[in-house]
This record gives C-alpha cells, structure tokens and sequence, in this order.
C-alpha cells in the first residue's frame, strides 16, 4: 500500500522522516538506514514502516540508494523540498550580527579590502567557499555589433556600448563565415540586444543556450555563440573574490580529484560562475542553486545560495557561498542574507 500521496502533497509522517533523512545526511555525510532513521524520528514507527515510506519516497524521487541495504541519501529534488517546505532557518542573533558588522567596518575605508574581507569571512563562518562579485561602476548598453571576416577563422568585432564608447575584438571561431553570413548574424544580435544592458545579454544568452537551443537554427546559434564571447570578453571586468576553496577538499563527496581539478579549473576560468551570479543578481533576496539546477556539470554536486548587495538602492553585485548539496542551509542562508545586507550598508556608508 503507498502510504505517500503525489508529489508535494507528502502527508506529515512522510515530511517528517524526509527531514530527518536529510537533516541527519546533513550533519554525517552517510547513508541513513531504517533502522537508525526510526530512532532519530522520535515517532512511534516501526523500521518496516520507515522502509515503506522510504520506497514511496524513492519511487517519487526525493531518495536514492547509492548501494543495495546501504541505506538512502537525498536527491537534489528531495533537498529542494526539504529547503522549500522543511527548513526552519536559525536566524543569526544579535551578538552574531554584530560580530559580522564589526569584522566588515574594520576594512570599511578600502573597498577592495573590504570585499576580499567579505568573501574571507564567508568562508571563515561557512567552512566552505565564499565568493563576491565587484560592484559594477557602470553597466552599459549594447547599441551595435559589426563582424567583419579576417584570415585563419578570425573575426573582427566592432561594439558600440552606450551612445560613444566602440570596442574593437577578435574573435577565434571553429570555422570561416561569409561577409554576408556575419552581416545577418549582426543584424539579428541588434535585433535582438540593441538598448540592453550587458549583464541583461549576459544572462539571456545563458538562458537561450539552456532552454533553447534545440530550436535555434545555425545563424542563431552561431549569433548567440558570438554574442557570448563579446560580451565573456566584458565580463572579465566585472570579476570576483572567492576565498576557501580549498575547504572543499575536506568533505568526502567531493574529494575526488578530477573532479576537484575540474572545479579549481571552472573557478580560475570564472566566466561560468559569472554567469550564474549575474543571475542572481536580478533576482530578489536570497537564491539558492542546488546541484544541477545551476546548469553547470561541475557544479552538479554543489549548491549555491547567494544574495544581492546594494548601493544607492541599486544592486551592484552578489556574495555567496558554495559548498556540498549537503550544507546546513539552516545557517548559510541567513548568514549570506545578513551579510549581503551588511555589505551594501559598509558600501554606502562611504557615500
């Protein structure tokens, strides 16, 4: 007999052993058995009863056994319910936001120290990496884009940002186009992008390559692949500060190391982390990215929680932390929330 009902709908004994599930995964790293997870609950059920609720679960996707009798662990579908619909955040107290206030208005008067300061305190409190991004000073619109097709795959760019400002760059294509097929890739982009800002192209090519590529016919494609490494190439201006990275090494998942050769690789690179960052920092509030809903394979066995930090009431950047799927969002949350706000008020006391 299923005892769970569909989906969202889990009735309050298949939440609570879920919660326990994931909170108990959590603090171990290890599978949770039946047997142990009927004593954690603190309900009045039986380890036959706890396997049978936990089939359900697997069967619906919250669970997976990486082994057979080894017991479960959560998916990433299991901890964004858990996150949604379980979780009760432990607000920061009072003492604690004070504590962060006066560790950032010591480096208050050095913007750049300030920020490294702020990514190293992340890390610090976390045990994982905290990364912030630059405040953009200005963030300019796209206006017009020219191609012109140069020897050995090369094209030269011509960019007109805001009303003067003209880029020239040299792209390094997979192959040669026509003059003519670079005219129509330009004249879709300016179709497309004129008047936008560049962090908005930014994060719209990443959704279109995400969501649609599979209807996207070759100029488009090729269009978006171009767009894309103009506008990586302005990304480099707007970086970021991570700090303690290397805590990742300390927890067992993620250990391997090609995996963590992949991870180093995408952080130095920084144009995929900024991607995803810059779409956080349209969003309100706090956002949360777990495992493979950043889009990003190396990040497939970590999560992302950020928030945004204003000047002036404009957001100028993103802090966060990136750690396991199996951080204690409990506390990362409100302490990338507080932070991010501290952050903004240190920025905008120099005013």
């Amino acid at each position: 007999m299923n005892t769970v009902p569909a989906d969202k709908h889990l009735n309050e004994r298949a939440r609570h052993l879920l919660r326990a599930l994931v909170e108990r995964y959590i603090r171990e790293g290890q599978p949770v058995g039946s047997r142990m997870l009927s004593r954690d609950s603190g309900m009045d059920v039986s380890p036959a009863t706890v396997r049978n609720v936990m089939a359900d679960l697997e069967d619906m996707g919250f669970v997976s056994s990486p082994h057979p009798s080894a017991g479960r662990v959560p998916t990433v579908k299991g901890y964004r319910f858990f996150v949604d619909s379980l979780l009760e955040v432990q607000p920061l107290t009072e003492g604690e936001i004070k504590s962060l206030r006066d560790k950032l208005l010591t480096n208050q008067d050095n913007p750049q120290i300030l920020l490294a300061s702020t990514s190293n305190l992340l890390s610090a409190i976390t045990r994982m990496a905290g990364v912030v991004t630059l405040p953009r000073r200005d963030d300019p619109s796209w206006r017009q884009i020219e191609f012109l097709p140069l020897s050995d795959n090369r094209v030269l760019t011509i960019l007109v940002l805001n009303q003067r400002e003209v880029q020239n760059r040299i792209l390094y294509l997979d192959r040669s186009y026509s003059a003519d097929f670079l005219r129509e890739t330009a004249n879709y982009l300016n179709e497309q992008f004129s008047g936008c800002s560049l962090s908005e192209i930014r994060t719209r090519l990443v959704n279109e390559l995400r969501e649609t590529r599979a209807s996207l016919n070759e100029m488009m494609l090729t269009a978006v692949h171009m767009a894309e490494q103009v506008c990586a190439g302005d990304a480099r201006e707007d970086s970021y500060v991570m700090a303690g990275e290397t805590n990742l090494m300390d927890f067992a998942e993620l250990s391997e190391i090609e995996r963590l050769r992949q991870l180093f690789d995408a952080f130095n690179e920084k144009r995929d982390i900024l991607h995803l960052l810059d779409q956080c920092a349209s969003a309100e509030g706090v956002q949360i990215f777990i495992g493979e809903e950043s889009g990003y394979n190396v990040l497939d066995d970590l999560s992302v929680v950020t928030a945004p930090y204003s000047v002036d009431d404009r957001v100028v950047g993103v802090l966060g932390v990136i750690g396991p799927t199996r951080m204690a969002y409990d506390r990362v949350i409100p302490i990338v929330d507080i932070t991010a706000k501290l952050l903004g008020a240190a920025l905008n006391s120099r005013h």
